[in-house]
This record gives C-alpha cells, structure tokens and sequence, in this order.
C-alpha cells in the first residue's frame, strides 16, 4: 500500500506544479500583450488571483517565470517514442515537432512567446548562458542514451554540439523572420544538417 505520507507529498507537488504552471501562463499572456518591462510581479499575482508573496515564493524574478520550461520533459517522451534506428538527427528533429503538436494551441503559442522573450530580452539572455540551459551536456545526455554511448563519449559531445548549435542557428533565423515559428524553425535546420553539414565541403574563395 501507498504510504499516505509519501501520497500527500506527491499532492502537494502536484498542486504546486500546478500553481507555478498558471503563474507563469498568466506571466507570458501578460509580457506577450503588455511587454516584458511593462508587466510587474504584481499584475501577474493578480491575474492570478495570488498573492505578491505567492509569485515570489515560485519565482524569485520576473526572469525565472520565463526560464521555466515544462516542455523539454515533452520533447524528451517525444525522442525516446521515435523508432530503434531512425537516423540521430532526424530523431531529433521529429521528437521536436511531435512534442511541440502533442500541446494544445494555448500552449504551443505561449511557448513561442517564451521562446521570444528569451531571444530577444537581454536580461533573460544572460541568465539562460550563466545556467547553460539547454546547453551542450543536457543534449549530450539524451543522445548518449538513445545510441548507448556514455555522455562524456567525444561523438556524442561532439552532436550535442551540433544540435546546441542548430538551437543557436535557429534563433538568428527567427530574429530575421519574426514570422516564422521557432520550433519549426529549429527542426528544420536539423532536417537540412541530418543531410549533411551544408557548404562543408564547398571550396573557398579568394579572400
């Protein structure tokens, strides 16, 4: 049987992942309607129906209510569903646009506004290289468990860091194009690499 300490604990995480969800929900309508500078913790615990407090208890700064990501943990179930022997890359790519269509339309358009602001608002730019979120070892990790090398492999460090990079590529696209949609963005620039890596065999020419 379940201990009902053990229970109670897992309610509690559930409402509180619930609680810091809405929060930051409410967070992105707000910076997408309002902008980032002009939408306060306050308005956000008021759209809520929060208190102050209660904002700052699941999120220290307005920064962190956009550093939340829920999504990575979708595009993770994604990757491991992908069939034994797809192509690495095109496994990524695919895990990204089926994680990215399991969510509803709210929350497929609150991610690209997530991932907006943390293109484009400095602040939030600096947090996310200081913690290095979804940077090179968290790729290498799943990699490494999809083709059963170690994560410290080199080849599997060495594709962590392509795909990082393909995140980083994508970025610049979208910023040129603000129409286009950064998911598909970034899964199309891993199609184009799962080809080969484009121009690396291309001659130079005169500088």
């Amino acid at each position: 049987m379940t201990d009902p300490g053990t229970r109670d604990a897992g309610l509690r995480e559930r409402k509180k992942a619930r609680t810091r969800a809405e929060l930051q929900r409410h967070a992105l309508r707000l910076f997408r309607d309002r902008g980032f500078a002009a939408t306060t913790a306050d308005d956000i615990a008021a759209a809520a129906e929060v208190s102050r407090s209660t904002f700052f208890r699941y999120f220290p700064t307005k920064e962190d209510v956009v550093l939340l990501d829920d999504v990575d943990p979708v595009f993770e179930e994604a990757f491991r569903a992908i069939p034994a022997g797809t192509p690495l890359l095109e496994a990524v790519s695919r895990s990204m646009r089926a994680g990215f269509a399991s969510l509803d339309d709210e929350k497929r358009a609150l991610e690209e506004v997530r991932m907006d602001l943390a293109r484009t608002i400095p602040e939030i730019g600096a947090v996310l290289r200081e913690r290095n979120t979804f940077g090179v070892e968290h790729v290498a990790a799943m990699i490494a468990q999809a083709v059963g090398r170690p994560a410290d492999d080199e080849e599997v460090v060495v594709v962590a860091g392509v795909v990082s990079g393909a995140r980083l590529a994508a970025q610049v696209l979208v910023h040129r194009d603000p129409a286009r949609g950064y998911i598909d963005t970034f899964a199309s620039v891993l199609e184009t690499l799962s080809a080969g890596v484009p121009l690396a065999d291309a001659p130079t020419v005169p500088m």
